[in-house]
């Protein structure tokens, strides 16, 4: 999918900030995108539930309830794509946003140009309409990238988007070794980034495809290098 087949997706804007809220429209609507903008976590989740956007860009600091909040009221409602701002240098908001299970963040100041690149970003992976894939088979783990469906041993996995992504990566590269900078890259599409996303995503991953998440035994670290899946099977596309 390419960024024009984006054109006229519908973004949530959620910022009480005016400024940011006016820039980052701007160049949001230059790409093509619709946006809505909300000011409070009041306001988002009205919006949220009447226009049903595609996307959402969510500030992690609001008035009324806070962001962090807002998303998982949203997460309640709906699986509509997150991407949550946070502010410069605050770790512990990025976290919690991640573990909270947000597709995204992007820590303010933040270039609005970058912001539409992780927009279609976001949405070219949550959206794939017309390119069916084939389904993978690993072990006890089945998944169907066109379906968005993941199971293991029969049983559906609730999957995030980018839980979803890590896994049908990680499926299709069984018992190699990848860097958390090669997920960042390959998996998130970033060049450069906080590669503390990538450790939250691991773990959150962990607790919902390993018997004992403190003890895994598929999705391993090699201490110094990075990260390992590895099955009983190997994966094979099938159907």
């Amino acid at each position: 999918m390419g960024n024009e087949d984006l054109v006229g997706r519908r973004v949530l804007l959620v910022d009480d900030d005016p400024t940011v809220a006016e820039v980052a429209s701007s160049y949001l609507r230059a790409a093509g995108f619709v946006v809505q903008e909300a000011a409070d976590g009041f306001a988002a989740l009205d919006a949220a539930d009447a226009g049903r956007p595609d996307l959402i860009v969510l500030d992690r600091m609001l008035p009324g309830i806070d962001g962090l909040e807002v998303f998982r009221r949203l997460r309640g409602r709906c699986s509509t794509p997150v991407i949550m701002l946070t502010a410069l240098g605050s770790e512990d908001d990025r976290i919690a946003g991640l573990e909270a299970g947000a597709d995204d963040y992007l820590a303010k100041p933040f270039s609005p140009r970058e912001l539409v690149l992780r927009v279609q970003s976001v949405l070219r992976r949550s959206i794939d309409e017309f390119t069916p894939e084939s389904v993978l088979e690993c072990g006890e783990f089945r998944l169907d990238p066109s379906a968005r469906v993941a199971t293991r041993a029969g049983a559906e996995l609730a999957l995030t988007l980018r839980e979803f992504d890590l896994l049908e990566f990680l499926l299709k590269h069984p018992d190699q070794v990848f860097s958390r900078e090669e997920l960042l890259r390959t998996v998130w599409g970033w060049a450069y980034g906080d590669l503390s996303t990538v450790t939250v995503h691991v773990r959150r991953l962990r607790e919902k495809i390993e018997r004992n998440p403190r003890s895994p035994t598929m999705l391993t670290t090699v201490w110094g290098v990075g990260y390992r899946f590895t099955t009983t099977g190997r994966a094979d596309a099938v159907g």
